[in-house]
Order: structure tokens, then C-alpha cells, then sequence
């Protein structure tokens, strides 16, 4: 079954057969993978399923607007008859009344006529959609920046293992040469030993650097709702975004009328003061409606013999004035008034740190421009450094641990660069997450509040 969702899904995506290797493995562009997210993952399933939850709540509260009708039917037996005691002039008579069995049958509707505590419980139902609309957005902003850092990640893992498969096969090449000169005399044993040391000293970190893809393979799958056993691998590289990053602004308005906290506490601080409303209308009158048709029998012997219906109906109203609850209300609407002043504190605090986030960010971009600058520098010169040293080395002027020396600054040249790459990209991620900026209707087929 994933495998046709994930087809369909790149179909949407325009993703073709062509993108897979005959393998059987899919390659996968970041825009993809954010969109089979948005798709499969059971985290924003939950999210608009409780959506539609406080839906038929709020329809719930609203059928309390019209008529309860209800059947009811009713039997009772006599098990002791009442006696009537009437005075005569032989004296006192004492008379049985009433009848061996009761049967009741009919409806009975009652309605609210002045209800101010319930229409202003609709209200809180309309915010509580609101707030669940929010948090289904903020569970999918969320996931985008989750499957975002992921990909990245997946990404430095990929370049930095194939940078030390590049340098351990130049080891390796190196470890041969000196291999088959020390067979011919014209080598020591110690550059043998020296050439084989360089070789398995790199080894480990291949190893971990291929642990590190499986592990961001697993984390995409989870995040993606995507099987085990479905393999893939990302159609990018981290070289890819180099030539976007200087095309793309740090973001000059850092407002955060689009953070989802702040929303979220925004609609929350609303609620409470409906429920503040709600507290208060617990002070006013009630009026309520009420209707009765009723069918009723009493009989004398077996349970269902010699009955005889006669018909009965009513109407009335019913007003309640509330005097007195021992302060119950009071104390209420007194508790409300305090969380309502929380929130203004919370929010203060937590616009404070949002803040905060954003000018952590905005100069980790920033350091990671540098960087990337710098690094790519350091790159070009480590590269010359050892195409030179290879020359040198070949006419004897250099020995093999300055040729390993100029190898491993190049690897860790390259190493450098992409890691800054993946800084900045992480970075920019993490402040479109706080900003709420993620443009989420780029990865739905069709049109949504989010």
C-alpha cells in the first residue's frame, strides 16, 4: 500500500519512473519528501481529524438550541393500595383507593427560550475550531522544518562519506605504490607501514559516516510515514543550493503575526475571555419551554387487561433566577480574571524569546555566508597546495607524510565547506519555522486555510 501512495504522490510531485534506478530506488528532490510528509505523516492525519472532532462538538453545542423530544413510558403496580378515612354518623370508614396497575405512555419536549450561557458557548466552540485549525498548521510548519533539517542532514552525510571514500582511495592508490617499490627495493618498510596506517585510519569515520546516512534515512522515513523498506535517495546536493544562497534575502521583516505560538496563545487568551463571558452569564435568567402529550391507563387485575387510555397535555415555562451558589460563581469568574492576566505575562515572555530565536538565526546565516565564502576559498587553496605536492613528490622533493599532510587538509577543506553549507541551510530553515513563513500551500494539491 506505501508503494502506491508514494506513487501516486510522486506522480503529483512530477517525479516519474525515470527518477528511479533499476535498483528499485527512488530519488527524491526535498520538495518531495516535504510532500509525502504533509501526506502520510500520522502527526498531521491526528491534527485535522481533530479538526473535524471539534466540528461536531460545536454542532453538538449548537443542537442544544432546539427542542429535546423525548419518549417515555412508564408501568407501575399497586403493591399496597392508599386508605381514605371518611368520617359518618355511624362513624368512621375506611376506604381503599386507587388502582392494581399504572400505565403511562407519551412525549415530552422542552427547549430554551433565554439561554445567554449557551449562546456564548457556541462561541467558545467557534474559537475551539480556530485554535485546532491553528494547531493542525503548526503541526505541519513544524513537520516541514523537521523534514527540512533531516534532508539536510541526509545530504552532509552523503557528501562527507564520498569525501572520505575520494581521500581513502587516494590512500589506498598511495598504499599500493608504495607497496610494490618496497617489493622492488626502492622503498622502505616504514613508508609501507606508514601508507597502510594512513588507510585504516580513515576507515572508521567511512563507517560512521555511513551509520550517520542510515540514520537520517530512518529519521526521513518516520517523518515521511514512509515503510522501512522502501529505499530512496536524495536527487540533490548540498553544492546544489550554494548559488541560491546569495539570491536569497535574509528576511527584513521579522514580524511575527505568522508565528504559530504566538497565534495559538492569541486564540487562547480569546477563549478565555469567553469563558469569562460564560462565568458572567451564570448571573442572568433562564427561561426555558416545555411540552407534554401523554397517554394514560390504571386497570385492576392481570398487568396489560382492561386498560382504558385517556389522553393529557401541557405547556408551560419554567424561569430560573439564580440568588445564591455559597459563591460559587463569584469565585469562578475571580479565576478566569487571573488567567486572563497570566496570559498577557506569558505572552510578553514568549515574544521575548521568539525574538531572541530570530536574531540567533539571522546570524547564523550570516556567519554561515562567511563561512561558506571562506571555506570555498580554503578549498581552492588546499586543492592547489596538493596538486602541487603531487608533483613534488613524484620527482622525489617531497616525502609522503607532506603528501598525506596536503590530502588531509584537503579533505578537511572540503569537509568544512559543506558543513557550513548545511549550517546555513539549517539556519534559514529554523527561522522560517519561527516566523511561520513555510509556504505550505506548495506542497498540497489542493487549497487549505494553513
Amino acid at each position: 500500500m506505501i508503494r502506491k501512495s508514494l506513487a501516486a504522490l510522486l506522480l503529483l510531485a512530477g517525479v516519474g519512473a525515470s527518477a528511479q534506478t533499476p535498483t528499485d530506488t527512488l530519488r527524491l528532490s526535498l520538495d518531495d519528501c516535504i510532500r509525502i510528509a504533509l501526506n502520510e505523516n500520522p502527526t498531521v492525519k491526528v491534527a485535522d481529524m481533530e479538526i473535524q472532532r471539534v466540528d461536531y462538538s460545536r454542532k453538538e453545542t449548537l443542537g442544544k438550541l432546539f427542542p429535546d423530544i423525548n419518549f417515555t413510558g412508564q408501568y407501575s403496580r399497586t403493591v399496597a393500595k392508599q386508605t381514605m378515612y371518611m368520617d359518618t354518623g355511624e362513624g368512621t370508614m375506611a376506604i381503599k383507593v386507587g388502582r392494581d396497575n399504572t400505565h403511562s405512555v407519551g412525549f415530552n419536549a422542552t427547549m430554551p427560550i433565554i439561554m445567554p450561557s449557551l449562546w456564548k458557548s457556541i462561541k467558545l466552540s467557534d474559537n475551539q475550531i480556530l485554535q485546532n485549525v491553528e494547531s493542525a498548521r503548526a503541526s505541519r510548519l513544524s513537520l516541514v522544518n523537521q523534514v527540512k533539517n533531516a534532508y539536510y542532514a541526509f545530504l552532509l552525510a552523503v557528501d562527507s562519506k564520498a569525501v572520505l571514500e575520494e581521500n581513502h582511495a587516494t590512500a589506498k592508490l598511495n598504499a599500493d605504490i608504495y607497496e610494490k617499490k618496497y617489493r622492488l627495493g626502492t622503498a622502505s618498510e616504514y613508508d609501507v607501514l606508514r601508507s597502510s596506517v594512513a588507510v585504516t585510519n580513515i576507515e572508521p569515520s567511512i563507517l560512521e559516516a555511513e551509520n550517520t546516512i542510515n540514520q537520517c534515512l530512518l529519521q526521513l522515513k518516520v517523518l515521511m510515514g514512509m515503510a522501512v523498506d522502501v529505499n530512496f535517495l536524495p536527487a540533490d546536493a548540498l553544492e546544489n543550493y550554494k548559488s541560491a544562497m546569495y539570491n536569497t534575502q535574509v528576511p527584513a521583516d521579522t514580524a511575527l503575526v505568522n508565528n504559530t505560538s504566538l497565534r495559538a496563545m492569541d486564540l487562547k487568551t480569546d477563549y478565555l475571555k469567553k469563558s469569562l463571558d460564560v462565568t458572567k452569564m451564570a448571573w442572568v435568567p433562564t427561561l426555558t419551554a416545555n411540552f407534554n402529550y401523554m397517554w394514560n391507563s390504571m386497570s385492576n387485575g392481570a398487568p396489560f387487561t382492561n386498560m382504558m387510555w385517556s389522553a393529557s397535555s401541557s405547556a408551560g415555562l419554567t424561569l430560573a433566577i439564580p440568588i445564591s451558589s455559597g459563591g460559587q460563581r463569584y469565585h469562578k469568574m475571580k479565576q478566569a480574571e487571573i488567567s486572563l492576566r497570566e496570559m498577557k505575562w506569558q505572552r510578553e515572555n514568549l515574544e521575548r524569546s521568539l525574538q531572541m530565536q530570530i536574531q540567533v538565526q539571522q546570524n547564523n546565516i550570516n556567519k554561515s555566508l562567511k563561512q561558506i565564502s571562506t571555506n570555498e576559498g580554503g578549498v581552492k587553496q588546499a586543492q592547489k597546495a596538493n596538486e602541487i605536492m603531487q608533483e613534488s613528490f613524484k620527482i622525489g622533493a617531497a616525502s609522503f607524510i607532506q603528501l598525506r599532510d596536503t590530502e588531509d587538509a584537503l579533505m578537511g577543506a572540503r569537509l568544512a565547506y559543506y558543513q557550513a553549507i548545511y549550517n546555513y541551510l539549517v539556519a534559514q530553515s529554523n527561522l522560517e519555522h519561527v516566523l511561520g513563513n513555510a509556504p505550505l500551500h506548495k506542497y498540497v494539491s489542493t487549497p487549505t486555510d494553513y
